[in-house]
């Protein structure tokens, strides 16, 4: 009887804690969908996510996706320089897009050029990029 009631004892502490493991992630989760607000400059903010509306597009030669009223999703991840943009209307992600602050608000793509180019702030977000014969643009707004 003993070794029953250790047995109960043992599977009611590691559900206790689960469930503890549970609220402490769904209490962080949403103060974090929470604190990202439109006045959140991307620049400035150690965690960023926010959305951006506009016209994109995307075009690899074979696929060619244009949207007037698509957006884009924007996170920042935990180095504190690469970004990810989520791209709605099945068009691919773009992930791991390294930054440099410009300027007071802007963020400016590392190794902007002719070809590639990404700026963000906390209002606008534009996109000119092209790798391995593919292209993304963007042209959005918070």
């Amino acid at each position: 009887m003993k070794i029953t009631n250790l047995k109960s004892k043992k599977n009611s502490t590691f559900k206790n804690a689960v469930r503890f493991l549970g609220i402490l992630m769904l209490v962080f989760s949403v103060t974090l969908l929470t604190s990202c607000s439109r006045d959140d400059d991307p620049a400035d903010n150690d965690f960023f996510a926010g959305t951006y509306n506009g016209s994109i597009s995307y075009n690899d030669g074979t696929t060619s996706i244009s949207k007037d009223n698509g957006s884009v999703f924007v996170t920042k991840i935990a180095s504190g320089t690469k970004y990810n943009f989520r791209f709605s209307d099945g068009i691919p992600d773009l992930n791991g897009v390294e930054f440099e602050k410009t300027g007071d608000n802007t963020l400016v793509m590392v190794g902007s050029s002719a070809t590639s180019y990404i700026r963000i702030d906390n209002k606008d977000l534009k996109i000119l990029y092209s790798k391995d014969g593919k292209t993304w643009t963007a042209n959005a707004v918070r």
